[in-house]
C-alpha cells in the first residue's frame, strides 16, 4: 500500500478543489491544476480530499497524485521560499523589475528573466529569497539560477543553495617532483 497516497489532504481556509479531469485548486496566492491519471480517483467530501486507486498496479501514480496535490494546496495557501546565496568576490545580483542581473565572474552582466509567478528579493547582493505557489517553477528556476555559476569544487565560490555542503577538493601539488 502507498502510506503516502493513504493520507487524507486537509484543506485549509479559502482553499477550493474542483475534481474533474484535471484537478483545480484555488486559494489566495492563485491557481494550480494537476492531473488526474488513469488508475486513481480524487473524492472532495467536506474540506478532506482523498485520493484512492483502482488496483496496485496504480500504487506508484495514487502517492504521486497525492504528494502533487498536497503540493498545490500548500502552494495556494500558504507558498514556498528557495534561499540561494552567492558566494565570491566580486560576485554580487540585483534585481531590475522581472530580470536578475548577476556579476558572477564573467566579462558581461548575465541576466536572468524571472517566469510568472515568481518573487525575488536580494537581501546583501550576496542572498536570493525566491518565492511562489508553484514548487516545481520555483525548484526549477533556482537550479536555473545555480546552473549560471555552479560552485567550484575547489575555491567553493559560485551560487549554491543555502545550506548546500560542498566538498572542497585538494589543490594540485607543488611542480616539484619526478619528470620534466
Amino acid at each position: 500500500m502507498s502510506r503516502i497516497g493513504k493520507k487524507p489532504i486537509q484543506l485549509p481556509k479559502g482553499v477550493d478543489v474542483k475534481v474533474g479531469e484535471r484537478i483545480e485548486v484555488k486559494g489566495p496566492k492563485g491557481t494550480l491544476t494537476v492531473p488526474v491519471p488513469k488508475g486513481v480517483a480524487v473524492r472532495n467530501d467536506k474540506g478532506v480530499v482523498e485520493v484512492v486507486r483502482e488496483g496496485d498496479q496504480y500504487a506508484a501514480l495514487h502517492g504521486l497524485t497525492r504528494a502533487l496535490l498536497s503540493n498545490a494546496v500548500t502552494g495556494v495557501s500558504t507558498g514556498f521560499t528557495r534561499e540561494l546565496e552567492i558566494v565570491g568576490i566580486g560576485y554580487r545580483v540585483e534585481v531590475k523589475g522581472r530580470v536578475a542581473v548577476f556579476a558572477l565572474g564573467y566579462s558581461h552582466p548575465v541576466e536572468f528573466l524571472l517566469p510568472e509567478g515568481i518573487d525575488m528579493k536580494v537581501e546583501k547582493l550576496t542572498q536570493i529569497m525566491l518565492s511562489g505557489h508553484d514548487r516545481e517553477l520555483l525548484g526549477q528556476t533556482a537550479a536555473n539560477m545555480r546552473a549560471l555559476r555552479p560552485p567550484d569544487p575547489y575555491k567553493n565560490k559560485g551560487v549554491r543553495y543555502k545550506g548546500e555542503l560542498l566538498r572542497k577538493k585538494v589543490g594540485k601539488a607543488g611542480a616539484g617532483g619526478k619528470g620534466k
